[in-house]
């Protein structure tokens, strides 16, 4: 990426991140494909959480982990302790693949269902889990796997 295409990309999320701070519900599918593509798409795999409330607003964005080029560690026990922190009803989860290919690693797939299992025990819903690869978006729910 050149520098000006990285000025351009740090202006495009400045831009989201103020639009969702007046305009706090994702709309549509198309709008959290979107976000999750400009907020979460690198050179190092990164781990983010939408906490939603009741009616799906977004109260918080957190980046929870940051990795290395094809690892994040993930610990379902802080997801869930940070939604209840913040009193989040739904969780969405994003991470990014950075070799391009969004494709859901087995270790994807049981970290993904051990936060389902963590959700579904302290009576929070888990939306989905959206893997960012270049230029495309994969939904787990879409999928299936959810």
């Amino acid at each position: 990426m050149t520098p000006h295409e990285e000025t351009i990309v740090l202006e495009a999320r400045d831009i989201l991140g103020r639009y969702l701070s007046q305009n706090p519900v994702i709309g549509s599918w198309q709008a959290l494909m979107d976000y999750c593509a400009l907020t979460v798409r690198g050179p190092i795999e990164r781990f983010h959480v939408l906490y939603l409330d009741r009616k799906n607003r977004i109260i918080a964005d957190e980046l929870l982990s940051t990795g290395t080029v094809d690892h994040v560690p993930v610990y379902p026990r802080e997801v869930i302790k940070r939604a209840l922190m913040l009193n989040a009803s739904a969780l969405i989860l994003i991470h990014n693949h950075p070799s391009g290919d969004p494709t859901p690693s087995e270790a994807d797939l049981n970290m993904t269902k051990e936060i389902q299992k963590g959700c579904k025990y302290h009576g929070l819903t888990l939306h989905d889990h959206i893997i960012v690869g270049a230029g495309t978006e994969l939904s787990l729910r879409a999928l299936g796997k959810l």
